[in-house]
């Protein structure tokens, strides 16, 4: 009896199978779910998507949700014609690999047509800008979820937004009206005009995002890994030059081998030097670094201490 007892026992571990999950895998389940439970929710999402490392991420968690089915939502960019070109080609030849429909809200157009008044002088930006066409968009097309790749680590307001973040009829947030989000219970109800921004990505690290990038093969523009640019110094940054961002007196234009670590309005986005090529120097770089990706490369938020929440106020993202 010992004898059949321990056979049985050495087959038995033989099949055993362990159920634990890795933390990568564990942040793409959460994502997952979330993003399955929108379209369960709610019938008329879109997924913001810039051309940038997170929406790439989030992007690539989307197609992993619903295949082998095409995605059961549109994509939306949201254009201030400032863009870094290699992050529009990098946008456009990834929605042509998925067939996927693209809508563009164009800052520009806004402009155009009087119902956004542009920023003047040398520290100028569309950033803001994006306001006024995201929310015509969700209007005109009557979207009441929009997802976005939003981290609770990148900056202060965006670590008190929930995952379901509600927003009124006039698509602004108020931070002290958030719906409670306990055991991954998520709240979808909203009248019409009201509508929902969902953050798969919430839980998520730069260097999780960076992690999972590695190990699920997520192509990404260029300008994320080191290369060679003109560059100039200003407000302790490193400003990549372009004809949208006029020299103040004093700045110089240098070459220099740099990457972005976030990627916005070629006007308010600032690249750190780096000689990393591959995706696993990246990860080095981020291991080693002490300050946040958007402390150290976005010029939008340091116009006050409260620039993001202002903004997110407002209705941005």
């Amino acid at each position: 009896m010992s004898g059949l007892a321990g056979l049985l026992g050495r087959r038995a571990s033989v099949f055993r199978v362990s159920y634990e999950l890795s933390h990568l895998d564990a942040l793409e389940a959460e994502s997952v779910f979330i993003i399955r439970e929108v379209v369960a929710e709610l019938d008329s999402p879109v997924l913001l998507f810039s051309g940038g490392k997170d929406s790439a991420v989030m992007l690539h968690l989307a197609v992993k949700a619903f295949a082998p089915a095409p995605l059961p939502f549109p994509l939306m960019h949201v254009d201030t014609g400032h863009n870094f070109p290699e992050v529009l080609e990098y946008r456009d030849a990834r929605v042509a690999e998925l067939g996927a429909r693209l809508l563009v809200a164009s800052v520009q157009e806004a402009i155009d047509g009087g119902r956004v008044a542009e920023e003047k002088g040398p520290r100028a930006s569309r950033n803001r800008a994006q306001t006024v066409p995201l929310l015509e968009a969700i209007e005109k097309h009557r979207f009441n979820a929009v997802f976005g790749g939003a981290r609770r680590d990148e900056e202060k307001a965006r670590a008190k937004e929930r995952v379901f973040s509600f927003r009124d009829e006039f698509g602004q947030w108020d931070p002290k009206n958030q719906r409670p989000e306990l055991w991954n219970l998520y709240n979808g109800r909203h009248r019409r005009g009201e509508h929902l921004r969902v953050f798969p990505l919430s839980n998520w690290t730069e260097l999780d995002v960076w992690q999972y990038i590695a190990r699920e093969g997520v192509a990404l523009p260029s300008i994320y890994f080191s290369h060679r640019r003109e560059v100039f110094r200003r407000d302790g940054m490193l400003m990549a030059w372009s004809p949208y961002l006029p020299l103040l007196p004093g700045e110089e234009v240098t070459t220099a081998p740099v990457r972005f670590r976030t990627v916005g309005d070629m006007t308010c986005t600032a690249c750190v030097e780096s000689g990393a090529v591959t995706v696993a120097e990246v990860i080095t770089e981020i291991v080693a670094s002490r300050v946040t990706e958007r402390g150290a490369s976005r010029a939008d938020d340091k116009f006050s201490e409260t620039a993001m929440e202002d903004r997110k106020r407002e209705g941005y993202f």
